[in-house]
């Protein structure tokens, strides 16, 4: 595939294996397709939360042929999750609503996933699946996501620069909001509003990485990174990055689709729960402690 492909791709750094060699690929042949048909990364975003959402109503039903229809659109949605990105990339067409609209498709996805499960087994747990669902998608699992996702951004951040990366910054994102208008600005005004809030909650679970990020900004706001501290960024973050793949849509679509095989969804809640959420607790333990260390390394060469 070449050059052209390659370019398609954020960092092999950050991506994870099954995307590697399955989705990405796929995603390439989808996105050069939708380049020749004129076709806008947003739309293939919306295409994907379609096939997301009917899957998720797939897993409503107790037939196992019917739950492999839904597990094949969960795949094909996330195969258009991978184009409308590549496609970004590959035409110039990268915007912010194109950022934030991807993002909430997994949400939208996942949200019918879980409504269909609670409703699956609703005569036989009642309210307490509806419990234990909230507790793994709102606390568990959308906490997992996006901090895998900010941890993601910032690597490429120190890995490729400020174009190379969507790390962004709730008060910048404020003042831009500040700026639209709900009148003119309707939909890009709505989808900032959550975006901030999205971002602002990625920065709550980071606090040594906020201390260390501010050090690194002159008063104007610029950043300014020794390239020895940069180095040594990347070679601590990069063994994490397997476990922010891990806690993105590959490793969760497996544990889905065997639980809904053996006819036992509510397993997928209780995966979520455990050893996702010990995950999560790791690689956030690990990446403030390397924050912490570089933050006092920074501060020690400058008071010299």
């Amino acid at each position: 595939m070449g050059n052209d492909y390659t370019a398609t791709l954020k960092s092999t750094e950050t991506e994870e294996f099954i995307d590697i060699y399955f989705y990405r690929p796929i995603g390439y042949w989808w996105a050069r397709l939708f380049r020749r048909l004129g076709i806008h990364p947003n739309t293939v975003t919306i295409l994907s939360i379609l096939l997301g959402m009917a899957a998720g109503y797939c897993f409503y039903f107790k037939d196992l042929y019917i739950n492999v229809i839904g597990m094949l659109l969960l795949i094909w949605a996330n195969m258009y999750d991978s184009a409308d990105g590549q496609l970004a990339r590959m035409t110039g067409q990268k915007t912010e609503l194109g950022r934030m609209l991807d993002g909430f498709a997994g949400d939208l996805w996942f949200f019918s996933i879980y409504f269909a499960i609670c409703m699956r087994l609703n005569d036989q747990w009642g309210i307490w699946i509806w419990l234990i669902a909230a507790f793994a998608g709102f606390i568990c699992h959308a906490k997992q996501c996006q901090l895998a996702d900010y941890y993601r951004n910032i690597h490429l951040f120190f890995l490729k620069g400020e174009a190379g990366s969507e790390l962004r910054n709730s008060q910048n994102l404020e003042s831009f909001y500040q700026t639209l208008s709900w009148k003119n600005d309707l939909i890009a005004k709505a989808f900032q509003f959550f975006y901030i809030r999205y971002t602002r909650s990625q920065e709550q679970m980071a606090p040594a990485f906020q201390t260390f990020y501010k050090q690194l900004s002159d008063e104007s706001g610029h950043l300014h990174v020794p390239p020895h501290i940069r180095e040594s960024f990347l070679e601590g973050s990069r063994p994490l990055m397997k476990y922010t793949n891990i806690l993105t849509f590959n490793t969760r679509a497996i544990a889905l689709f065997l639980s809904l095989f053996i006819d036992e969804p509510w397993l997928y809640f209780v995966f979520e729960i455990t050893l996702m959420s010990f995950l999560f607790f790791y690689m956030r333990h690990k990446h403030e402690t390397l924050c912490k260390r570089l933050y006092k390394e920074l501060t020690s060469s400058s008071n010299a």
